[in-house]
């Protein structure tokens, strides 16, 4: 609430599971900041649904989830993208996108993932942002595949995790090469509550 977000990628939200206390954290969150929520499932969890969760100021339709590559034989967990059309508030119409990679020491999900979601981008006709943990460091193959289709917010980019003294980038902000944003800010909050992970802020112009 203190940064006053438009539109909020979050990662890791319980819905219903006994670990929180079977409530629905998607929901309350998107009430208690007067916000628009669209929640996406990635598995079963704890007697509830685990997944990602796309937080919007502004109205939000056409919501999907895209279920991404878990390559046979590696025991990676189940991943997906959640994406909405969201109407800024002079009427123009982006895409956004959520969504949290596989955190496998081996990079084949990653790699394949991040492929899936550069195809999806190269597909989509509006502007397209996406945002997430990616749980790949700048220097790693995907997001060298990441950065074929997408821009970062950060070139040299602040470390995101551990929450406590944080050594490694794996949290980005991104939107498609052809569109025309331009960045006006980019920070890590240091904010060590909520999450394992540091929160990652940019504004852009559109």
């Amino acid at each position: 609430k203190a940064e006053n977000p438009d539109i909020v990628s979050l990662q890791e939200v319980d819905v219903n599971t006994a670990r929180s206390g079977k409530i629905n954290q998607a929901e309350i969150i998107a009430r208690k900041l007067g916000m628009n929520f669209f929640f996406a499932k990635s598995i079963d969890h704890d007697g509830g649904d685990y997944g990602v969760c796309i937080l919007s100021r502004f109205p939000v339709s056409e919501t999907k989830i895209y279920h991404l590559t878990t390559l046979a034989g590696t025991k990676g967990e189940p991943r997906v993208m959640a994406t909405a059309r969201v109407q800024l508030k002079n009427g123009k119409y982006i895409r956004f996108g959520a969504t949290h990679l596989d955190h496998l020491k081996d990079p084949s999900n990653r790699e394949a993932q991040i492929e899936e979601i550069n195809k999806i981008g190269t597909d989509e006709t509006l502007p397209f942002i996406i945002a997430g943990d990616l749980n790949a460091e700048t220097e790693s193959g995907a997001i060298q595949k990441l950065d074929q289709v997408f821009s970062r917010t950060c070139i040299r980019c602040e470390p995101t995790f551990p929450v406590v003294k944080p050594d490694r980038t794996i949290d980005f902000i991104a939107f498609k090469k052809t569109d025309s944003f331009s960045i006006i800010s980019h920070h890590v909050v240091q904010e060590h509550y909520a999450s394992d992970h540091l929160p990652v802020v940019a504004l852009l112009r559109f």
